[in-house]
Parts: structure tokens; C-alpha cells; sequence
């Protein structure tokens, strides 16, 4: 059975239909039913010396039986209740700035889709560094970023691959909620109360999203990343919080979040000072556990 359960989530060939549409640009555009895992497909296609070369592609499925989130999680899904996507990209960056990518990626993913909704909604949408959207504060989405060498058809020394995976959550929330044991929030909460956003299909989301991250990278590419702490700041859900920095469940550093610099590396200010973080997850402090 290929039709999909979920009446904002056409068929597989329906998807690829209206995604190549509104994708012209793309080389590549596959909708498929049920694969291991969008983003190991795309990298294993990118690291074939005799694949395809030309990109942008982009790849989703209804279901992702071996779906990958960040530090090794599993994303879990079933058919119709989760929007799941790949795509790769060409890049030129040294490797210094490739962790960028990480809060770059959740940066454009969450203009394009505070553009689908109406403005007196938008700043509900979120994100909380690296790269998770959040709805009123539950995760709505989460973003997978890897990289690989261009191969043999490398143009440059600084020419990357940069798979960009994401799991949006159609529905499911309160079931997620329970089973994960922390709030998640599902695109069906959103076009309950907006309008604008219920017009919004299935393709178009996806659309938006890939779009977003294409010029987003080509404005990197073309500009630098100058703008990343300003237009950050317009999305963070950290500004001005007290966090804890933790790595496998052991916290690193406290203090309050303060946006990104040009590395997209989350600004901590402790009471020793302004410090940098590149790695690790973050936490929101109970206020009564807050520095003075």
C-alpha cells in the first residue's frame, strides 16, 4: 500500500510531482515509501565516484525505518505523522566554519517556515541552538547536518557535500510527548489556530524548507556568514535564558545564553565571562536554580 494515512500527506509519486514543480532548480527529486534513512541514502550517493555529480537533490519518505536524529538518537516515526526529508548540497567553506552549518540549517528552516504563518503567530516558531524548531516551546522539528568530501569531482580543496536532514511532526504530539517524556509540538497544533499556515500542503512545506536552505548556502557561499548573529537573533528561544550546556547528560557549562557569533557558536555569559560553545545539548535552567 503506497497511499498515504495522513490527508496533508499525499502519495509518494503526488509528493514527487509537485516537489519537482516547485523545484526546478534541483537535479534530482525522489519521494519514496519507506527507506532506512534519507540521509545515509544521499551520502552514500555523493560518496559513489561514478553517481550523479550534479546537485542540489533532495530525497524523503513516508516512513525512515533506521531515521537518524543528532548524537546517534533514532527519529521516531510512522507513515503520515512526520514530514522526513533530505538534501544535499554543494559548498565551499573551510573546514573551520562546516559546524556552522548546524544552526545555519535550523536558521533558514525556521524563516521559511515562520513565513508560512501568519505574522501575529510567528514568533511562537523558534529555535533552540543547534538547530531544533520549537512551537510555544515544544520541539517541532529537528535538523541532522553531515558533511563528506566531494570526492573525485571536488572543484576546490574547501568543496564539501552537505547532507541537510529533517523530521517535522505533522501529528502525534501528545503521543510523543508521553513516550519521550518532554513537550513536542505537531504542525496540526499550528494550522488548528492559523489560517495561513492550515493552506499550507505538504510539498509546500518541503519546498519552502529546501528552498530556504539553498539560499541560505548561496548567500554563505557568495557573502560569508556575517549575518548569522543578527538574523539568529530574530529566531533564538535561548536569548536571555539561563541554560545548562550538557554532553551525555553531564553539564559542561551554566550560564545565560547571549545568541551566536560568525561561527554559529552559542554565546555563554558565566560569572567569569563571555564563553563559547560548540558542542553539547542545552537545557533551560529553573529560574530558582538561575545565577544571581
Amino acid at each position: 500500500m503506497t497511499s498515504s494515512p495522513h490527508p496533508l500527506l499525499p502519495g509518494p509519486a503526488q509528493m514527487m510531482s509537485e516537489l519537482s514543480a516547485a523545484l526546478s532548480h534541483f537535479r534530482q527529486v525522489q519521494w519514496v515509501q519507506t527507506t532506512h534513512s534519507t540521509n545515509a541514502d544521499l551520502l552514500a550517493m555523493a560518496r559513489t565516484e561514478n553517481g550523479p555529480l550534479a546537485r542540489p537533490w533532495l530525497l524523503g519518505a513516508h516512513l525512515q525505518e533506521q531515521g537518524r536524529g543528532r548524537a546517534g538518537r533514532t527519529w521516531q516515526n510512522r507513515p503520515g505523522a512526520n514530514l522526513m526529508f533530505s538534501c544535499a548540497f554543494d559548498i565551499f567553506l573551510p573546514p573551520a566554519q562546516l559546524p556552522t552549518l548546524s544552526p545555519l540549517a535550523g536558521l533558514a528552516a525556521c524563516e521559511a517556515l515562520r513565513e508560512l504563518i501568519s505574522p501575529s503567530q510567528r514568533g511562537h516558531l523558534t529555535m533552540k541552538w543547534p538547530n531544533d524548531l520549537l512551537w510555544q516551546s515544544a520541539k517541532l522539528a529537528g535538523i541532522l547536518v553531515e558533511v563528506t568530501r566531494a570526492g573525485t569531482a571536488r572543484l576546490s580543496p574547501d568543496h564539501y557535500v552537505a547532507i541537510i536532514g529533517m523530521g517535522l511532526n505533522l501529528e502525534d504530539a501528545r503521543s510523543l510527548s508521553t513516550s519521550l517524556n518532554r513537550q513536542v509540538a505537531d504542525w496540526a497544533e499550528i494550522t488548528g489556530k492559523d489560517a495561513q499556515a492550515a493552506s499550507a500542503t505538504a510539498a509546500g512545506l518541503v519546498a519552502s524548507i529546501a528552498q530556504s536552505w539553498y539560499a541560505c548556502l548561496n548567500e554563505v557561499t557568495a557573502h560569508g556568514l556575517g549575518f548569522l548573529p543578527q538574523r539568529y537573533a530574530t529566531i533564538d528561544a535561548l536569548a536571555g535564558q539561563h541554560i545548562n550546556v550538557l554532553d551525555n547528560g553531564r553539564i559542561l557549562q551554566a550560564g545565560i545564553a547571549c545568541g551566536v557569533n560568525t561561527l554559529g557558536q552559542l554565546l555563554l555569559r558565566t560569572p567569569q565571562g563571555e564563553s563559547t560553545i560548540s558542542i553539547g545539548e542545552v537545557s533551560v535552567r529553573p529560574q530558582k536554580d538561575s545565577m544571581p
